[in-house]
Order: C-alpha cells, then structure tokens, then sequence
C-alpha cells in the first residue's frame, strides 16, 4: 500500500491521520511532519505514528498531504521540492495534494518538479468528527488513478465529490464556511428561544436536536428513496412539515419577509470573492 505523509499536524492533518487510522490504514504506511517539537510528541503518543521532518516525509511517501496554513505553504513547498528532487529515481510517482485553501494547482506545478501531479482538496471542519464533505479538483498532470486515491484518502472523514478547480472558491463558500452559517443559525434559534420564555440550557437542547434530526432526515430521504419516486429536496421536506395556516406556516412567511433568502446569497456571493482576493497563483 502506498506511503503517505502528512504535512502538518494541525486540527486538519490530525483529523485526515484519526480517520485513516480509523479506515484500517496501517501505522507503518503513515508518516506525518510537524516542527513544533510539543506538538509532535503529541502526535506521535496519542497516534503511535511516526512524526519526523518535511523532507523526511516528502521522501518516503507515495501521496504528500500539505495541510497548513496558506501563509506557509511557499516555504513548506520549497522544503518538499527539495526533497523529491534528491529522490528522484524512485519507482513510485509522488503525487502532491492540497488542503491549503486559495492556494492554486499551478503553483504547486510551477514550484514542484515538471509534470508532477497536483491535487487540490476542499475539506470543511465537520471532518475532524467524520462528518465533513470534500470537494476534490485535479492539477493538470493528475490521473484518473491518482483522484480516485485521493477519493479514497478523504472519504475516511466524510463525503467526496470532484469538481473543476475553477469551482473551488464557491465550494469555500458554500461548504467551507457553511459550519460557520449553520452555527450562527443555531445560535439565533437559541437566543430566540430564550426570548419566548425557554431556558437557555432547555433551548440549547432543542435546537441542537431538531438541527441534528433535520440533517438526519434530509440525508435519509436522500440515499434511501427510489429514483423518481418523490421529490427529495429541501423544499419539498420543508412543505412536508409545514401546515397551511399553522405556526410553521407564520414563522417561514417571517423568515421571508426578513430576507433570510437574500441575506444568504449574498454572504455566499461575499466569501466567494473573498476566496478570490485570498488566491495564491503560480509565479
């Protein structure tokens, strides 16, 4: 089985490592680089992994996972390129994969070796409990083979899906921030609850659930309803539980008239061209 590293053992790297580990992918097949010194030996008791250097790393494995922060990724790069230039020879191609947002597949292209293939990764904060969803946008020297692998990788902590790289500042706004969203939702519900008379702590549970249980419900009547044979969306669900002239009815008709449809396009529209602005390209 192929070797692969993690580079950076922050809340990403960690949560990519437990779900690997949880997946049944093997100690031995695993390495990760992480410079703080606390922080590795952390890593490696609580994982029994394996924690050593970028180039380390870089040099032994298969598939190089760069998952810091944006900010770091021009001298991590450097340090990996380095490193796969002094290995070169080897009988396994490396493939470069990137959970670094804005950062693009040209510029890993235009700092790795010619011709290496770069994948770039979306994944949002829900993964570090299993639960996340990845958007998944090949380099232009990727294969088939390799996205499927890299499919693999990401599906030990939540759902997979492949767009065109073109599309990965919109997935950022819609699901990279999305936990973001949902959270503010959670927290008005709360607040507005505690306004008509529950307790916080009583309101707190209520909300939590019904978010929970709503998710749950929309997930299942997705997967485990036939083709064709009903209307599975969110609309159609949301008239499901929504009487004509009942309370649901009353709150919807003022969540309308305060916009809650216009306010949400427009942060996604807003984050999206900030993911622009926040682009790093090739050189």
């Amino acid at each position: 089985m192929s070797r692969i590293a993690i580079i950076g053992g922050g809340s990403i790297g960690e949560a990519l490592l437990s779900g690997l580990l949880r997946a049944g992918r093997q100690v031995k097949d695993l390495v990760v680089a992480e410079k703080h010194p606390d922080r590795a030996k952390q890593l490696a008791e609580t994982h029994s992994v394996l924690v050593t250097s970028v180039a380390d790393a870089a040099e032994s494995a298969a598939y190089i996972i760069i998952a810091v922060k944006p900010a770091d990724v021009e001298a991590v790069t450097g340090e990996i390129a380095a490193a796969v230039a002094g290995a070169e020879g080897s009988s396994e191609e490396q493939v470069f994969v990137s959970v670094a947002a804005g950062v693009s597949t040209t510029f890993f292209e235009a700092k790795l070796p010619a011709g290496a293939p770069v994948i770039r990764v979306m994944p949002n904060a829900p993964m570090v409990v299993g639960g996340g969803v990845s958007a998944v946008a090949a380099g232009r020297f990727a294969t088939p083979e390799q996205v499927k692998e890299v499919t693999a990788i990401f599906d030990t902590v939540g759902d997979v899906l492949t767009v065109a790289e073109a599309q990965l500042d919109a997935v950022t706004a819609v699901s990279g921030s999305g936990p973001a969203y949902f959270f503010l939702m959670v927290e008005a519900l709360i607040d507005a609850g505690v306004d008509v008379g529950l307790s916080r702590d009583v309101a707190t549970e209520l909300v939590v659930h019904t978010m929970a249980g709503s998710a749950a419900m929309l997930l299942d009547r997705r997967d485990n309803t036939p083709a064709g044979a009903m209307d599975t969306s969110a609309a159609a669900l949301r008239a499901v539980v929504t009487s004509p002239g009942g309370t649901t009815a009353a709150g919807l008709r003022e969540l309308e008239r305060g916009g809650l449809r216009s306010a949400v396009s427009d942060a996604i529209a807003a984050a999206k061209t900030r993911s622009e602005q926040l682009g790093i390209t090739s050189e």
